[in-house]
């Protein structure tokens, strides 16, 4: 098949599905931005956590992705099948992990973020309802994962488009008290997060199983080659595991910098969300067409064929990455008035921002490599030692300087927090030249 037909089917779903979610998060963003700076800051603190546990899910789906794309690349059905089952019981498990101790002391965990009292409360109360969809949240991402690397890109934008819709339709019912509904503020904006999770869980459960009919596809609970397959995993898992765990809990350090200079500056980062998760959106659909074309690439032994292909991909990524960039600068100052927060907080979240488009591109191109194409040969130890010393070598010993020593506004914290992306990108471009990431794990 045509390279750039490949990118585009796998490409363009991925990429509607992660702007759609954006965009919904946008108008999300919009409506929670009427509450007040300290609800908006609870959300983002609360979202902060919630964040840190789709890292760890998402990197568990990543590791079992790498080897569904290397398995379908060399027409191991069974393989594929056997690899789903060990999956669904990792990411239960994981579940409960982060589950149990928001049920047990959900203030408690806020409390690490913040010290206003205020915002610790709400940020408790928002945590504790959204974390009930964490299990339903981790069960569609590994199905997303299966689904896209067998070619089916369609039907989990179809499913993130029905929930998104349905998030969006509750949160303004149940946050302003519309339609007969009670007015449950922040509260309100947890339960249509909830809601959507599990709606996009059940349409995406329904379509596997038709799906897994149509491919003569039996899930198998137990198999006599789980015990080798399940080292072969973990030796994947563990280094992205490690690796995304610790850079989701560097990213919650960050979040606790920034609201422990001040409240009105943690809610000013929480509303540059939208337009850094559309920023990355855009790009999404590239970066796991990546992973999945050189990961398939590599499982059929073609290891020129995937050089070139990743190669292809970072001129796409820089090409994309800079053409954002430029949108947001153009857009930045008409984004912030559709808040209803002080000046103050529009005038802080204008200027995060614009230091947010000129560090895009090289975030982008990290998640491009460091998320897509050298991860895809499975050597996941590489990425994990450059992300765990960019972010905690770097990124936090440099954010908390400029933060409490220096003491410099927060738009100048995120552009010190920042810099580590330029080390990670220097590295990662290294590693890619040096080939040492190209590996066939099923040979």
């Amino acid at each position: 098949m045509n390279f750039r037909k490949s990118v585009f089917q796998i490409a363009l779903p991925v990429t509607l599905q992660s702007l759609t979610q954006a965009s919904f998060s946008v108008i999300d963003q919009m409506m929670t931005g009427q509450l007040g700076s300290v609800s908006v800051a609870a959300i983002g603190l609360g979202g902060k956590f919630s964040s840190l546990f789709s890292v760890v899910m998402s990197a568990i789906a990543a590791a079992a992705g790498i080897i569904f794309a290397q398995y379908i690349g060399s027409g191991d059905e069974n393989g594929v099948v056997r690899m789903f089952a060990l999956n669904s019981t990792v990411v239960a498990v994981f579940s409960a992990i982060f589950m149990v101790p928001v049920f047990i002391t959900p203030c408690g965990i806020m409390s690490l973020y913040s010290s206003d009292r205020a915002t610790v409360a709400a940020a408790g109360s928002y945590l504790l309802i959204v974390a009930v969809g964490f299990l339903p949240q981790a069960f569609s991402l590994l199905i997303s994962s299966l689904l896209r690397c067998k070619g089916s890109v369609t039907f989990p934008f179809f499913a993130s488009m029905v929930a998104a819709v349905i998030n969006t339709a509750l949160n303004y019912a149940l946050i302003f008290g519309r339609f007969g509904m009670p007015r449950l503020e922040i509260a309100g904006a947890a339960v249509a997060t909830t809601a959507a999770r599990f709606t996009e869980f059940l349409i995406m459960a329904v379509f596997l199983v038709v799906k897994v009919k149509k491919l003569q596809f039996r899930l198998k609970l137990a198999s006599a080659q789980v015990g080798k397959e399940f080292i072969m995993f973990l030796g994947v898992l563990l280094p992205l595991f490690v690796n995304e765990f610790l850079w989701g809990l560097g990213e919650n350090v960050y979040a606790m910098i920034y609201s422990r200079i001040g409240t009105d500056e943690c809610a000013a980062m929480t509303l540059t969300n939208p337009i850094q998760s559309l920023t990355i959106g855009a790009m999404t659909g590239i970066a796991s067409a990546s992973g999945i074309i050189v990961g398939k690439l590599l499982g059929e032994g073609k290891r020129g064929e995937a050089y070139l292909a990743g190669k292809k991909f970072i001129k796409y990524g820089i090409i994309g990455s800079l053409g954002l960039s430029c949108l947001i600068m153009m857009c930045v100052s008409y984004y912030v008035r559709i808040f209803n927060v002080s000046n103050g907080v529009k005038h802080l979240t204008l200027l995060i921002l614009l230091v947010y488009a000129e560090v895009a591109p090289v975030k982008i191109l990290n998640m491009l490599l460091g998320g897509g194409v050298l991860r895809s040969g499975g050597k996941t130890k590489y990425i994990m030692m450059v992300d765990i010393f960019c972010t905690w070598m770097i990124g936090v010993p440099f954010g908390l300087v400029a933060a409490f020593v220096l003491k410099l506004p927060i738009y100048a914290v995120y552009f010190a927090l920042s810099l580590e992306e330029c080390v990670r990108l220097a590295i990662e471009v290294v590693i890619f030249k040096k080939r040492v990431w190209m590996n066939n794990l099923i040979a």
